[in-house]
């Protein structure tokens, strides 16, 4: 099941980036998500792709792009920094992203804008994936972030759907239901089952906890009942875990797991 997994990896520099692959490819984990946030972004995104698809050819790697890190100057510059950001992804054999808008959406420059236009370009494919936040509706009790996915699918572009972290599982199972609902009713066809679905895991641990109470995630919710109990929120991994893999929804990880005593931990998650 671990090879079957996502692994989100987040570094500061080349020599980081470096030994956290050398853990992955030597603990048998190549699907790693690069994301667009923090330093990663402009000329050291551009730097991260060259450098993995020069010296790690094997790895089955997806881009994060975020149009708000990724703006330059105005609209028109900016897309055509995310058309060359395309073409270098495919030059490294990259087939697929996946395209946020970011923490702060850019007028006129957020993924729904940059999908109407990118139908126009006949001659550049790539597989594009969507970030959805199933969670928003507890909080804001507004049915705007369905309402922008199904703009988003309608546009017949996406292949993935990649799932925020949260933990009302109640919601989790309506939003799953909607979304494989408005999958099929995008589809060409009632078969048409190409459009992945993919879910965050953060995996818990002390520090995890410590570090999300002291500056919490953006858009990420988490029930104090599980940041005040690591007993809870250890159980309540293994139920979200239950409930992807149930629904075909791949796992992620977004927490550091580069050591093997984190990787451990992952593994008897899996196994429990």
């Amino acid at each position: 099941m671990i090879n079957n997994l996502r692994f989100e990896l987040s570094f500061k520099n080349i020599l980081q980036l470096e030994n956290k692959l050398n853990f992955c490819v030597s603990n048998n984990i190549d699907k790693i998500n690069i994301p667009c946030k923090g330093v990663i972004k402009k000329d050291f995104l551009n730097e991260t792709i060259e450098y993995i698809g020069v010296n790690y050819k094997n790895l089955d790697v997806i881009y994060h792009y975020s149009l708000y890190h990724q703006y330059k100057k105005n609209r028109e510059n900016s897309y055509l920094e995310f058309l060359n950001f395309i073409k270098k992804c495919k030059s490294y054999k990259n087939n697929e992203i996946l395209l946020v808008s970011g923490s702060n959406k850019k007028k006129n420059f957020e993924v729904i804008d940059v999908l109407q236009d990118f139908k126009n370009e006949r001659n550049l494919n790539i597989n594009i994936g969507i970030a959805y936040n199933p969670y928003l509706k507890n909080y804001y009790n507004v049915d705007v972030e369905r309402v922008r996915l199904e703009k988003k699918i309608s546009s017949r572009l996406i292949n993935s759907i990649w799932l925020q972290f949260g933990t009302d599982i109640k919601l989790l199972k309506k939003e799953i239901n909607f979304l494989k609902e408005s999958i099929l009713n995008n589809s060409t066809n009632n078969n048409d089952q190409s459009v992945k679905i993919f879910g965050s895991l953060l995996i818990p641990s002390p520090q995890f906890i410590s570090r999300f109470k002291f500056r919490p995630w953006k858009e990420v919710y988490i029930s104090d009942k599980y940041l005040y109990s690591f007993d809870d929120f250890y159980s309540f991994t293994r139920d979200l875990i239950e409930i992807y893999l149930d629904n075909n929804i791949c796992p992620v990880i977004e927490t550091e797991c580069s050591s093997m005593e984190k990787l451990k931990n992952i593994h008897t998650l899996f196994k429990s």
